[in-house]
C-alpha cells in the first residue's frame, strides 16, 4: 500500500473511534478521498479510452485482476449503496441521476458476480465521461454526509429494515461471489461502514487502477 495512504488511513481509522479526535478523522478521512480522487482524475488525462477496459492481469488474483473502468464503477457502486441505502435512507444517485442510462451499464448492482472476460466486456459497454460523472457525484454526496455526522452517529446499527430495503432494490447480486456484501454491511454500525467503504476500499481499487495502467504504459 502507498506509504502516505497507509499512514494517512491509520490516521482516520484510530481518529474515528474516540469522541475527542472524530472530528479530526473526518478531516483527515476527506483529505485521502480528495488525494485518492485525483489520481482517478489523472487517469482520465493520462490514458486512452480503450485502455480502461484492458484486463491485463486477467488471470491473476487480487484487485489488478479487473479493469480500471470496473474498478471505477465498483467503488461508486458500493459507496452509493452503503451512503444512501443503508445510512441515509434516501435514495442513491445511480437513481437519481439516471446512471444505469447514461453509463450504458448492463447491470445495476456491483459488478462483484462478474470474472475475467465478463469484467472487460462490461467495461467496454461503459461511457467513460458518464462513469466519472458518477463517480464524481458520489463522492461529492458522501463527503457531505460525512461532514454531518457525529461522533454518536457511528454507533448506529444496520438494522432489518435497512437489509430489506437493500434487497429489494436488487443491487446486490446473489452470486456467491456477491452476496457475501450484504450480511457483511448489514453486520456493520455506521462507523465500520465508514471506514471501509468510504476509504481502504477507495484505496486497494486505486492502487490495482495503477498497477493496471503501469503495465498497460509498459506495453506501448
Amino acid at each position: 500500500m502507498n506509504k502516505e495512504w497507509s499512514e494517512l488511513n491509520k490516521q482516520v481509522q484510530t481518529a474515528l473511534k474516540k469522541r475527542e479526535t472524530f472530528d479530526n478523522g473526518i478531516k483527515a478521512l476527506l483529505r485521502l478521498r480528495g488525494e485518492l480522487s485525483e489520481v482517478l482524475s489523472g487517469l482520465k488525462t493520462e490514458l486512452h479510452t480503450e485502455d480502461f477496459s484492458a484486463i491485463p492481469f486477467i488471470n491473476a488474483d487480487g484487485y489488478h485482476s479487473k479493469t480500471i473502468a470496473y474498478s471505477i464503477w465498483h467503488i461508486a457502486r458500493i459507496e452509493d449503496i452503503v451512503a444512501h441505502t443503508l445510512i441515509m435512507g434516501d435514495e442513491q444517485v445511480f437513481f437519481a441521476g439516471d446512471f444505469a442510462k447514461r453509463t450504458g451499464s448492463p447491470i445495476i448492482t456491483t459488478g462483484n458476480e462478474l470474472v475475467k472476460q465478463q469484467i472487460a466486456d462490461f467495461s467496454e459497454k461503459l461511457d467513460l465521461n458518464a462513469l466519472y460523472d458518477y463517480f464524481s457525484q458520489v463522492k461529492q454526496s458522501t463527503d457531505e454526509l460525512l461532514k454531518s455526522l457525529s461522533f454518536a452517529d457511528m454507533k448506529r446499527k444496520v438494522t432489518d429494515s435497512d437489509r430489506e430495503r437493500l434487497l429489494a432494490l436488487n443491487v446486490v447480486s446473489g452470486d456467491e461471489n456477491a452476496f457475501w456484501l450484504v450480511d457483511y454491511w448489514c453486520g456493520k454500525d455506521v462507523c465500520g461502514l465508514v471506514r471501509m467503504p468510504f476509504s481502504r476500499h477507495w484505496i486497494m481499487h486505486i492502487e490495482a487502477c495503477l498497477r493496471i495502467k503501469n503495465k498497460i504504459t509498459a506495453r506501448k
